[in-house]
């Protein structure tokens, strides 16, 4: 959410930023807040200046009495009466403006970064690197699901009966490649120096609004019938929601935490699950990072966030690229995101595995979590995160390119603690 003030300021760079997110209904809001502003403002200077003249007129009433002017002392109290009444109106006409205010201002898109492209939607986002050399073996590979079927390792057929489409039950040794691969993850990030955290699986809707945009949230997520409860579609929102209303003091910055979660999503909007793969589905599980750190530092642990990621699938010689995601295709509150992107042998393409969002101070200035600067000031932090790695679309990536030509599938050197110490499938 942007600063109100800023937007008061700025308004002509605020509607540049709505035209280059192509949000063009959204240009009217821009003026629109500008006059409910100005009416709050306005509300709340004839309450502060009736609250003033309390003071005076008491005064008036005490000397009056002491001077046995009964009836001209009730004639100021009707007039304080009158105040109070007037009062009461200006509250609740001052809540409704903050309250409007608010709710046109959390759909307007935070300004994005100078150095993000200008485009539609995401066909326009822009290849930055690539990394490891993409390989088409001389053999065919199968769709993952029947390679996962070959070794008794995924039955969609069971979970379709007992929860429908996009949900699975994994099995076997690729049951136990998925837990090796989210317990690597969870380790590689702990030896960058980040805390270990296993956060709620379900936040309150207060939380759900700090930390996305009303849009996000109705395709994503699961409300929990009759409780102010959402079982949680990535385990960022839990994560950062955990610094809700606090005062951190700057010398604690940055935190930087790595988290372990079940993640639930409706995929509203996505066409339909499908039926045979598991690249879109409604539950899955997922190592995430996020940071919160001074706004200055921002810039920097966003390169340090993706790479995380980049180095993690290229110590199981996973090739990948980053793509820098266009304005048109950021959501709301995001400043500035890279895709990372894996090789799909298969495809002979890529796609998407994980995604690094700086989103400045929106989701802080939200969820009201500052910093107490170390000269007294007090800002809003700066949050960022990151996908370390989300399977299943990472064990589509994984069996892909370390499938060999006799139908086993390799299991790189970094992996082999994790899985007992096999060196591949069979």
């Amino acid at each position: 959410m942007i600063d109100i003030k800023f937007l008061r300021e700025n308004p002509e760079v605020v509607k540049k930023n709505i035209e280059n997110k192509f949000q063009f209904d959204k240009l009217p809001l821009v003026d629109k807040v500008i006059e409910l502003d100005e009416q709050r403002r306005k509300t709340q200077q004839e309450a502060d200046n009736l609250k003033a003249s309390r003071n005076a007129i008491s005064k008036q009433i005490g000397a009056l009495m002491a001077q046995g002017k009964r009836e001209e002392a009730e004639e100021v109290k009707k007039q304080v009466a009158e105040n109070a009444k007037r009062l009461e109106e200006l509250d609740v006409k001052q809540k409704e403006l903050e309250e409007e205010t608010t709710k046109i201002m959390m759909v307007i898109p935070n300004i994005i970064d100078p150095s993000v492209p200008i485009g539609k939607d995401d066909t326009e986002n822009v290849e930055v690197t690539k990394y490891g050399d993409p390989v088409v073996p001389d053999f065919e590979i199968p769709y993952h699901t029947e390679i996962m079927e070959r070794f008794n390792g995924i039955d969609l057929d069971s979970a379709r009966k007992v929860a429908g489409n996009g949900f699975y039950y994994l099995q076997g040794d690729i049951a136990r490649l998925h837990s090796a691969v989210i317990s690597y993850a969870r380790d590689f990030m702990i030896n960058r120096g980040f805390t270990y955290c296993v956060p709620p699986f379900m936040i309150r809707s207060n939380v759900v609004t700090g930390v996305m945009s009303f849009a996000e949230m109705d395709a994503m997520m699961y409300k929990i019938e009759g409780e102010d409860l959402y079982l949680i579609g990535t385990s960022e929102h839990s994560m950062i929601g955990k610094f809700i209303d606090t005062i951190i003091p700057e010398e604690e910055l940055p935190k930087t935490l790595t988290s372990y979660s079940p993640c639930f999503r409706k995929e509203k909007g996505a066409h339909g699950i499908e039926e045979r793969g598991v690249y879109r589905i409604h539950q899955f599980e997922k190592q995430e990072m996020i940071v919160v750190c001074h706004p200055d530092d921002s810039k920097m642990w966003f390169d340090k966030l993706w790479q995380n990621t980049v180095d993690l699938f290229r110590s199981m010689d996973i090739p990948v690229r980053t793509l820098e995601c266009c304005s048109g295709d950021l959501a709301d509150l995001k400043v500035k995101s890279f895709d990372v992107e894996a090789w799909s042998p298969r495809q002979q393409k890529y796609f998407e595995v994980g995604s690094c969002s700086n989103l400045g101070d929106a989701q802080a200035r939200r969820l009201k979590i500052r910093v107490n600067g170390k000269d007294g000031s007090k800002y809003f932090a700066h949050t960022l995160n990151n996908t370390v790695v989300a399977p299943p679309r990472m064990l589509i990536a994984f069996l892909e390119n370390n499938l060999q030509a006799d139908g086993s599938v390799r299991i790189p050197e970094v992996l082999r603690p994790y899985m007992g110490g096999m060196t591949e499938i069979r």
